[in-house]
């Protein structure tokens, strides 16, 4: 993989100043072009030691414009990112739409320290494996060009540019110990890059593998390979925007949903002798997942009017304030539009000891968005997956899942309508937006039962709710949080 990058080839002084002068002005061009477009960039910078990777980043940022890159430099993680699943830094590097990041130092670290402590069958590398080339799916269908550059050099080009630099006395701080050690090494390093660049070079996102012992050839080569990367997705048209589906014309007659014993309910009496018992459990589990340093996400979905609020109001009233947080989902600002959509929750997950509550959540995309016509069936349909293997990660994690699903009938939905509209107070719970998406019931529904359907997994289950009588809701809600905590924590 590697011998076309060690064929020794150089750029001489003359030739590399003239192609300088065409492409620095062509790099400023094409960043401002990209300051109009509908996509962002991540530059990807990695490979051997000594191959010049600082160097580089430093040249990319002083031939194009500064104010529209940010530069993170990923070490091992910070006290901040390890309360937090291991790809929570990289998502919140992510750039906007219009702009560029350079990533000097990235995930492909971790990847090769795996392979070089477990070999090419380690399964915790495949697990990681998996989550690299998904995460760059993603990021591809989510207008999000990433463009990756290995910068490689044989062992003699690493020997060769370490004895430079230690000879060097403004240079020499830049060798240390650990990094002479690297060469002892070497040829496992470069068995476990081969490996990990062939797994996850992919149409999406390919290696570009640079020759680095000529440092003009390098620059040449890397910003040539940059500028046509760029100029190649500016060109390509933009998609035409996405329609909303046709209804269903039928109502779904038995799924999941249409089987619930609706008519469960609790009187006054038992709701009373049941919510402070219940109540008292969850507060004594929640202290146990503070004291454990794990996490719990829960997940509250459902029809307008179903009773989320209240649920998870009775739900917080059982825990230290300063032990959740609840995140009511709407409409996505401005700044969430400009990335991935799962972005916004990457960022909201809780920390080691704490719980978050999503009243609405990352199933907008499949649900509202998807009856909306506000994303294509290809983007909704992906979602399925790209919310599985997003769950998948919070588990491996230690974040325990779970989601409610509060149903209710259309016609105990019309009765809540209609006491909102008349009682002052709850007046303002009640929209324009709540009657027009009861026109669509039938179509809210068929997409819920597929959304459970490809998405209730062990580690992270729907529960479906009875909820035509509030006070059964709320209990089983807290029942199941409580007895999900004694299983996970015991």
């Amino acid at each position: 993989m590697f011998e076309t990058a060690e064929l020794g080839r150089k750029v001489d002084k003359p030739t590399y100043a003239s192609e300088v002068q065409h492409l620095r002005p062509a790099l400023l061009n094409v960043q401002k072009d990209l300051g109009r477009s509908d996509f962002s960039t991540i530059v990807l910078i990695s490979g051997v030691e000594g191959s010049g990777k600082p160097e580089m980043v430093h040249l990319l940022l002083d031939w194009m414009d500064p104010r529209g890159i940010r530069t993170f430099a990923f070490g091992k993680p910070t006290p901040e990112e390890r309360q937090r699943p291991g790809m929570w830094r990289f998502w919140m590097a992510l750039p906007p739409t219009e702009r560029m990041s350079i990533f000097h130092g990235s995930v492909y670290q971790a990847l090769i320290d795996s392979y070089l402590d477990g070999g090419a069958g380690d399964a915790n590398l495949a697990v990681m494996l998996d989550r690299v080339l998904e995460f760059e799916q993603m990021l591809a269908s989510e207008k999000v060009l990433l463009v990756k550059f290995w910068l490689h050099l044989s062992r003699d080009g690493v020997k060769k540019r370490f004895k430079e630099l230690s000879e060097d006395p403004l240079q020499k701080w830049r060798v240390r110990k650990e990094d002479w050690r690297f060469l002892d090494r070497y040829d496992e390093f470069r068995e476990a890059a081969e490996h990990i660049l062939r797994k996850t070079s992919t149409a999406a996102a390919p290696w570009n593998i640079i020759e680095a012992s000529d440092s003009r050839y390098r620059n040449l080569t890397v910003a040539r390979t940059l500028l046509g990367a760029l100029q190649e997705r500016l060109s390509r048209p933009k998609p035409a925007p996405p329609h909303p589906p046709p209804l269903p014309t039928t109502s779904p007659t038995d799924t999941i949903l249409t089987r619930l014993d609706m008519s469960q309910s609790l009187t006054e009496k038992e709701y009373d002798e049941k919510l402070p018992l219940w109540q008292g459990r969850v507060y004594r589990r929640v202290e146990r997942l503070r004291r454990q340093k794990r996490a719990m996400v829960l997940v509250f979905e459902g029809p307008d009017a179903a009773g989320k609020g209240g649920a998870i109001r009775r739900l917080t009233a059982a825990m230290d304030a300063r032990d959740y947080n609840v995140s009511a989902i709407a409409a996505p600002t401005d700044e969430e539009r400009a990335r991935p959509y799962l972005w916004r929750f990457w960022r909201d997950l809780p920390r080691r000891g704490k719980v978050a509550v999503y009243d609405r959540s990352w199933y907008g995309r499949v649900l509202v968005e998807r009856i909306e016509g506000f994303c294509s069936p290809e983007d909704w349909q992906r979602a399925y997956h790209e919310i599985n293997d997003f769950e998948a990660q919070l588990d491996s994690s230690g974040i325990i899942v779970l989601k409610f699903w509060l149903a209710i009938t259309p016609e105990e939905q019309l009765l809540r309508f209609q006491e909102r509209k008349t009682t002052p107070y709850k007046q303002y719970k009640l929209t324009e937006e709540d009657w027009r998406n009861r026109t669509k019931w039938d179509a809210y529904q068929i997409a819920a039962c597929d959304m459970i359907e490809k998405t209730s997994t062990t580690p992270a289950p729907w529960i479906p709710v009875e909820a035509n009588n509030k006070e059964w809701a709320r209990i089983k809600v807290l029942r199941t949080v409580a007895k999900r905590l004694k299983e996970e924590l015991s």
